[in-house]
C-alpha cells in the first residue's frame, strides 16, 4: 500500500514523549545507578531505535549499549506470531545487568521470545522497558517492568514505529487507518 493510502490521527504528541522519556531515564537511573559495572542496555530493532537513542542520551549513568534484530510483523497490522531474530548482539551479556529496551509490547511474543533467549544466555539481571504496552492484546502473561504509555489494541506508527518500513519519521505517535478498505 502507498502512504496515501493511509490516515494517521494523532495520538500521542512530541511533547508528551518527551516528558516520558525523561521520567523513564530517571527510573533507569534509579535501578543502575548501584551496579558495579554499567548496565547494558539492549536495543530492539528496528522500530526502537528513536526511542532508545533518545532514552539512554537522557540517562545520566553510564551505560553500555548492544543491539538486537527482531520481528514478527513482516509488512502486517498483525503479528505473525513467529518471532525472528533478524541481528543478534555483538558480544556476550553473561554476567552483565540488561535493560531490554522495545518501542511496543502488544503480544508480548517479541519480548517473552528475547528475555528467555538472554536468560540461557545467563545475565545477572534482565530489566524490560518499553515505550508503549497494549496489555489487551497479550497473548501470554508477559509483564513489562517498565512502561511509559498504555494503550489500546491500536495500530500505531511514527517515532520509529512503522507500518510496512513506512512512517517511522514522524516526531508524534499516530493511529494509523487505511483508507482504502474503510
Amino acid at each position: 500500500m502507498k502512504p496515501s493510502n493511509f490516515a494517521i490521527s494523532p495520538y500521542i504528541s512530541e511533547d508528551d514523549i518527551k516528558t516520558k522519556v525523561k521520567e523513564l531515564a530517571a527510573i533507569i537511573d534509579a535501578k543502575v545507578k548501584n551496579f558495579k559495572e554499567p548496565a547494558l542496555a539492549l536495543c530492539v530493532l528496528k522500530g526502537s531505535f528513536i526511542f532508545f537513542a533518545d532514552l539512554i542520551r537522557e540517562v545520566q549513568t553510564d551505560l553500555k549499549c548492544d543491539f538486537l534484530g527482531c520481528s514478527s510483523y513482516g509488512n502486517s497490522e498483525r503479528s505473525s506470531g513467529e518471532v525472528k531474530l533478524t541481528l543478534d548482539l555483538a558480544s556476550s551479556v553473561a554476567g552483565q545487568n540488561i535493560i531490554l529496551i522495545e518501542d511496543i509490547v502488544d503480544t508480548g511474543l517479541t519480548m517473552d521470545f528475547l528475555v528467555e533467549a538472554l536468560k540461557a544466555r545467563r545475565p545477572e539481571s534482565i530489566t524490560t522497558v518499553t515505550l508503549l504496552d497494549k496489555p489487551s492484546a497479550r497473548k501470554n502473561d508477559f509483564k513489562v517492568d517498565y512502561s511509559g504509555f498504555t494503550i489500546p489494541d491500536d495500530f500505531v506508527v511514527g517515532y520509529g514505529l512503522d507500518y510496512a518500513e513506512q512512517f517511522r519519521q514522524l516526531p508524534f505517535i499516530g493511529k494509523l487507518t487505511n483508507n482504502s478498505i474503510n
